[in-house]
């Protein structure tokens, strides 16, 4: 989970119209500060929460141009974070990060108003790109396709969310044990 601080002038990011405040929302402490750090080097004003709960209240004082959220926080799901941003600033460029990433989520972030959905660890030049990248833009193609495991997880993941992230439910429809799936779920993705 290395992030690059390098600060080369092609790095640096002349923000549009000025607005280069960006929200950082990652329970994992050390990881937002280092992108953070990373990212105001990159010509943005950084602010970073660790919750759900203190993601919304960042938006509430200053909705930003750009963030940065991840999926799982220790209270609740970083998409409600995507969703209260688009409510409270359509034009916000969000990317997900997350270290457990699968289509569904992916799809669903898109939906909300996410611009780009990278797994972790994803260091700072591809969060950069990621947010600033044109919308007529495509992202590389993997080099590598899916392994049988990731694509059971993914399966997985993509009822989950059809279930509306209800974990009786989902195991139900999968004819698995409930526990077996919560173990399942609580796994980083297979690569």
């Amino acid at each position: 989970m290395l992030l690059e601080e390098n600060t080369a002038p092609s790095a640096r990011l002349v923000p549009p119209q000025g607005d280069a405040s960006l929200l950082v929302v990652d329970d994992d402490k050390a990881f937002a500060t280092r992108l953070g750090r990373a990212l105001e080097q990159r010509g943005f004003e950084v602010r970073t929460a660790d919750s759900v709960a203190e993601g919304l209240d960042a938006i509430k004082a200053k909705a930003p141009a750009y963030a940065v959220v991840d999926m799982r926080l220790i209270d609740g799901n970083g998409l409600d974070v995507i969703e209260a941003l688009r409510v409270a600033r359509e034009n916000t460029r969000m990317v997900v990060l997350t270290g457990y990433g699968n289509i569904a989520t992916a799809v669903t972030a898109v939906k909300l108003g996410a611009v780009d959905y990278l797994a972790k660890p994803a260091d700072a030049d591809e969060v950069l790109a990621a947010l600033t990248r044109e919308p007529g833009d495509r992202a590389e193609p993997p080099e590598k396709p899916m392994s049988a495991d990731r694509v059971r997880w993914e399966h997985i993941q993509r009822v989950y969310e059809m279930c509306d992230r209800n974990v009786s439910e989902t195991a139900r429809r999968l004819s698995m044990h409930r526990r077996t799936l919560q173990r399942i779920l609580a796994k980083r993705a297979p690569r």
